[in-house]
């Protein structure tokens, strides 16, 4: 994924939502408190870059539970990977940051 954009926030809590076994679209913003016009949006972006895999339940299962279908959601080994690096980048950046604060860079002055 070297050079392929990164994930935003949005992105990086949903991959780490599904990474922890939440699946579906309610689910999903329960895990992240993000809004349904942020969620489903951004699942359709990772999907289109193979991020995730998508799969609708089957119809039965959903008319005994009356409820409407699911579409249950699903991390790629592509999107474990750019989980993994994503968060990783962003650990050396809080590196970087702590190591560049302002009493780092101004000592005694």
């Amino acid at each position: 994924m070297s050079r392929q954009r990164k994930p935003g926030f949005a992105g990086i809590a949903l991959l780490k939502a599904l990474k922890s076994g939440n699946r579906y679209g309610l689910d999903l913003m329960t895990a992240t408190d993000l809004p349904s016009g942020t969620v489903y949006p951004q699942l359709a972006r990772l999907e289109k870059r193979g991020l995730v895999r998508a799969e609708w339940e089957r119809e039965g299962i959903a008319r005994r539970e009356a409820r409407p279908r699911r579409r249950y959601y699903e991390l790629t080994a592509a999107g474990e990977e750019t989980l993994l690096e994503t968060l990783a980048d962003l650990r050396r950046l809080s590196e970087v940051e702590t190591a560049t604060s302002p009493e780092t860079i101004l000592g005694d002055a």
